[in-house]
């Protein structure tokens, strides 16, 4: 086996999955290098709606997917005859976004002649730790957004092993429907979180789903029904405060409990070289959810790993680290390739357990 190093490689990433156009350049050597970073969000948009409108986010992506990757370039100081390759999310996620990243993708791969790879968004978040961290694989990931909630062994590049999952809602997606019922607004994710903190968590007493159930997978549907039920009734700031603090805790408390199973089987395959737990997706950022994971890892003798908050929700850092990776291992797609509303990481375990069912809702369902 030769002991030369790869070449570097210079990507370019888009993401365009749901609601915010994103573009990047990451260049793979040793170790990542995010030589730029480019987000317009589409917060404003949405806001009136309460939640992501897949037209107006697909017709928002058109407008500006050509700025935000000439301002990637541009922050990066490089051009288009400076990159080695470029990769863009192709699923899942909403499909009208997800064909306009992919479609900026194929325009620059065809009019510069540079390789394409086309880059699962899921895959992108469970190796989104290791542009700032020191993550070797295999790893234990619990992928954590809006759209997702899974717990996964990342063994390596399309090497994921699903152990668990939810069967209703994501934890994101509960986070964001009872901000809403506390009047909260969108996003509501990060309002909930402000709230919380001066709240008092043991007021209220909310459900803890699927206590009697084996295995490692999530339910957030009866919290979230429960919580709006309590907030129908609340009257002051104080009470909206600490009812805010109790759901967060009671997410971070099944995030951790589930995490805390998976760790058991995790081992079981891998043994202590797999000891270490990273946490992606938007929800990754709650201090409340890290602080949760980081002592139950510590508990078991993991490593703790988590993306800077940055790179936590949506971004196309991500997504050049994980076409960088593709294309070291000459993984790359061609033109023809298609986007796709769904696509899971462990096709196996979609098929044996689809989390996709016929009336399940969801930007990313």
């Amino acid at each position: 086996m030769s002991d030369t190093p790869s070449p570097p490689l210079t990507v370019l990433g888009i993401e365009t999955s749901c609601d915010e156009t994103a573009a990047a350049v990451v260049r793979l050597a040793d170790r990542p290098e995010v030589l730029s970073s480019v987000i317009a969000t589409q917060f404003e948009r949405h806001r009136p709606y309460g939640g992501v409108v897949p037209e107006i986010a697909a017709r928002a992506h058109a407008e500006v997917i050509d700025t935000v990757i000439r301002a990637a370039l541009d922050e990066a100081g490089l051009d288009f005859a400076d990159l080695s390759g470029v990769a863009a999310t192709a699923g899942p996620g909403l499909i009208g976004g997800v064909m306009v990243g992919l479609a900026a993708g194929k325009a620059v791969a065809l009019a510069r002649n540079l390789p394409l790879i086309a880059v699962n968004h899921l895959e992108g978040h469970a190796l989104s730790p290791r542009l700032t961290e020191d993550a070797p694989y295999p790893y234990l990931l619990l992928l954590v957004s809006g759209g997702h909630c899974q717990l996964l062994s990342v063994e390596g590049i399309g090497r994921c092993t699903r152990l668990g999952a939810t069967i209703d809602d994501a934890a994101g997606e509960a986070f964001d429907k009872i901000a809403m019922t506390l009047g909260l607004g969108y996003p509501g994710g990060p309002a909930l979180e402000r709230l919380a903190a001066t709240g008092d968590a043991t007021r209220y007493t909310l459900p803890r789903m699927l206590l009697g159930r084996a295995g490692c997978d999530f339910s957030f549907s009866g919290l979230k029904t429960a919580a709006a039920r309590q907030a129908a009734g609340l009257t002051t700031e104080a009470e909206r405060a600490d009812l805010a603090a109790a759901v967060q805790q009671a997410i971070a408390r099944q995030l951790a409990e589930r995490t805390e199973r998976a760790m058991a089987l995790h081992l079981e395959r891998f043994g202590d070289a797999g000891r270490l737990l990273a946490v992606a997706g938007g929800v990754a950022a709650n201090g409340a959810v890290r602080a949760a994971l980081a002592a139950v890892a510590a508990r078991h003798g993991f490593g703790f790993v988590a993306p800077p908050l940055k790179y936590c929700t949506d971004n196309a850092a991500m997504i050049a680290l994980a076409g960088a990776e593709r294309l070291r291992l000459g993984l790359t797609d061609p033109l023809e390739v298609a986007a796709r509303p769904r696509w899971p990481l462990d096709t196996d375990a979609a098929l044996r357990a689809p989390l996709h069912t016929p009336g399940r809702k969801g930007a990313k369902a």
